[in-house]
């Protein structure tokens, strides 16, 4: 089983004091004891290395690239990718929808991956599914 991890998981997983920790520390559990491939994109690291190193702080972003990070598979943008994710984010025309979100799509639809570890909802309205299961996203 293929999943995709987003910067709501990782987030959730780091902070302990995100609403979702409990539940993403679950998932995250489940996940490497079935081991599951875990895959994200550099667009989501990028923006999850930002995040963490501003809310969280250092210590964080080290636990980030030390401990997790060796666990996930990084599927790095190219030029191809990165221009899907900027025509799908022109063509929305929705201010709350990222580059970085369209940039997953393509990637999860370039490797035929289904499920995202994901908080957000954008997932959703993409047709993929997510973990947790949609009543919690």
């Amino acid at each position: 089983m293929m999943v995709f991890v987003d910067t709501s998981a990782f987030l959730a997983v780091l902070d302990a004091d995100d609403t979702n920790h409990r539940t993403a520390a679950r998932i995250w559990e489940k996940l490497l004891k079935d081991q599951a491939a875990l895959v994200c994109s550099s667009y989501v690291l990028v923006e999850t290395f930002a995040l963490v190193q501003r809310r969280l702080g250092m210590k964080a972003v080290r636990v980030l690239d030390e401990d997790i990070l060796p666990l996930v598979k990084v599927e790095w943008i190219g030029e191809d990718i990165h221009q899907q994710a900027v025509s799908a984010v022109l063509v929305a025309n929705r201010r709350n929808l990222s580059l970085v979100d369209c940039a997953s799509f393509a990637v999860m639809r370039r490797l035929g991956i289904r499920e995202v570890f994901t908080f957000d909802k954008h997932f959703l309205e993409q047709g993929f599914e997510t973990l947790p299961p949609r009543d919690h996203v």
